[in-house]
């Protein structure tokens, strides 16, 4: 039915309520007291480039290929897309579909929501900040090996450097199992890291990476300074190219010989693996640090969409394009280290390693024997640059949402232009990432990473789950998806946020607790004090969710009991909404010309 010429297509709950609100004293007085309309994307490419580009990072490059290697090979997938279907897809439905109705960042979005646990949403804001303190520091040295893959041979295939220990230094890749180190790790440890014996041992600033972590801080400074209207035209450079290079090295990788051994090896499964639990566990965090689930980034990206963008389409296009660039990524690593192993007659398994030190130390290695190394070598450097460079732009505007939202004309009033608001965010985490590129700083990356990436990580997305799934309950958010869609979503994505997300990510969440392992660097074991800053650098996020609860439910009377009730009440009303005529969808010129003329 349309209503005087409206706009057909918009959702029939939005143009009733519309329809009521269209109150002349009403309209005047919101239109009085109306903030700044918040910017949205310049088109829905931006957004799902944006999206793409954050979920698909250096982690699709380096830890995925790893778990399918340690976790069972072709097996592995089998979890994993377990994973993907069960969780990842819904949950990053359900974070789209939050940020995009509401219009908030995460911290807003679920302090409407569920205002007991409005802390899930500080707490996703923190981790990502943190998050993004020690993320640059890894396109510090992509921007390291870029710079040093110039030259006429590379850097890390000799032993006569300075930095090379005499006795034990192997030009060539002697494997895992000897007392060797290849000429590409002691670049990586003496040369990058200057690495010490321990995070009991600082050291001085490790200056060369201390000018590339300003360097890098400078380049999302200027890609992000305008907001959404900047980022929005870099992503379609950034969230693009690396598939060139990723398509390319996989042409060039397959030809050499050995490659089909390390691919084979890379997809060979081992059925044996799928009875153990720490495969399904490692499957769910690697689906959720990917795809970027309960770290609010999603929530934030998607606020600045338009009321009526189709997010379901766009959560499926994210989550396959995800899974498709690490598989992709894994032909590309395993190809390139069968290819190792044939020229230095070594077992792939004595030539694949674990975390950064697959692209910084064994791919390197790879390079400098190829063809043309001097094409491959600073192309694969840059794609790394380019993969970091998309989930660090939103790493950093979760925080900038968060202040805009909540101190925006205050903050924007001092600061005189929101660039200074983006520079000054900018600034704080560069100095916090200073401890990194200190030459300790490879144990406090490793540090934070566990505690950060693993510990926190798996606490937040449980109770953002429950705040929305059970608390704030599946025929809201099914609602929500209907006022913008317009229509209800389908049995399986009702099931798995009333059902199976809540009761696999529990299911994880005890799995960790069980499961725990401190925090190590190779063999060598952090010092008690370690651990200690560890388990606070995981609480500094954590600890919001108790404090936000405990200040919600003392903010109202009664016995305990009706103060919790209290605090589970949502505050959006979706039988009347008051930002639905905000909402309106104002791109039809009928629907347009009905608000105006009645205003």
């Amino acid at each position: 039915m349309e209503v005087g010429g409206g706009n057909p297509k918009m959702p029939l709950g939005e143009r009733d309520y519309a329809l009521k609100s269209l109150d002349p004293k009403v309209i005047s007085e919101r239109a009085a007291n109306a903030e700044p309309q918040r910017p949205t994307w310049s088109g829905r490419l931006e957004f799902l480039l944006a999206s793409v580009g954050y979920a698909v990072g250096l982690g699709n490059v380096w830890r995925f290929p790893y778990l399918c290697y340690s976790s069972g090979g072709g097996a592995f997938m089998i979890p994993y897309f377990t994973m993907v279907v069960l969780c990842g897809i819904p949950l990053l439905f359900m974070e789209f579909s939050i940020g995009q109705y509401t219009r908030l960042g995460p911290v807003h979005a679920l302090a409407k929501i569920c205002p007991l646990l409005k802390g899930v949403g500080v707490a996703t804001v923190v981790i990502s900040f943190v998050l993004s303190t020690y993320y640059n520091v890894l396109m510090s040295w992509a921007l390291y090996y870029f710079f040093h893959s110039f030259g006429a041979t590379l850097p890390w295939t000799s032993c006569n450097n300075t930095w090379n220990a005499v006795g034990n230094c192997s030009s060539g890749f002697p494997g895992n199992t000897t007392h060797l180190q290849s000429a590409s790790q002691q670049f990586f440890d003496h040369r990058l890291l200057q690495k010490t014996s321990g995070i009991e041992e600082a050291g001085g600033i490790c200056w060369e990476l201390f000018g590339c972590l300003i360097f890098s801080w400078v380049i999302v400074y200027f890609c992000i300074f305008k907001g959404i209207k900047s980022t929005g035209k870099v992503v379609y450079f950034t969230a693009v190219f690396p598939y060139f290079i990723l398509f390319a090295l996989l042409i060039n990788n397959v030809q050499l010989p050995g490659a089909k051994d390390g691919i084979l090896y890379f997809v060979t499964p081992v059925w044996g693996k799928l009875f153990e639990v720490q495969v399904w566990v490692n499957a769910a965090a690697q689906v959720f640090n990917s795809i970027g689930i309960a770290f609010g980034t999603m929530i934030s990206m998607a606020s600045y969409n338009k009321f009526n963008n189709n997010i379901l389409r766009d959560a499926l296009i994210v989550s396959f394009t995800n899974s498709f660039t690490s598989i992709l990524a894994g032909f590309v690593i395993f190809s390139a280290i069968g290819y190792m192993a044939h020229i230095h007659n070594l077992p792939v398994e004595n030539i694949a390693t674990d975390g950064p030190g697959l692209v910084f130390v064994v791919y390197p290695e790879v390079l400098s024997t190829m063809p043309v190394f001097q094409l491959w070598a600073p192309l694969f450097f840059f794609m790394l640059l380019c993969l970091g460079l998309d989930s660090q732009f939103a790493n950093v505007e979760v925080g900038i949402t968060f202040i805009k939202d909540e101190f925006g004309p205050q903050v924007l009033r001092f600061l005189k232009r929101e660039e200074l608001l983006t520079l000054a965010i900018c600034i704080i985490g560069f100095i916090m990432g200073v401890p990194h590129v200190t030459k300790g700083g490879i144990y406090v990356f490793q540090l934070m990473d566990h505690y950060t990436a693993v510990v926190s990580l798996v606490f937040l997305a449980f109770f953002e789950v429950v705040a929305v799934c059970w608390i704030f309950g599946t025929s809201r958010v099914s609602l929500m998806v209907k006022r913008m869609l317009g229509k209800t979503p389908n049995i399986y994505f009702r099931v798995c946020w009333m059902l199976l997300c809540p009761l696999l990510v529990l299911c994880i969440l005890i799995s960790s607790i069980v499961q725990y392992t401190p925090a190590h660097y190779g063999e060598y074991t952090y010092p008690g004090w370690a651990e200690g800053v560890g388990w606070g650098i995981s609480m500094v996020s954590i600890v919001w969710i108790p404090l936000g609860a405990i200040q919600e439910v003392y903010s109202h009377k009664g016995s305990l009991l009706q103060r919790l009730k209290k605090a589970m009440i949502s505050t959006i009303d979706l039988d009347a909404d008051e930002s639905l005529p905000e909402k309106l969808n104002l791109d039809n010129p009928a629907s347009e010309a009905l608000f105006t003329s009645v205003a």
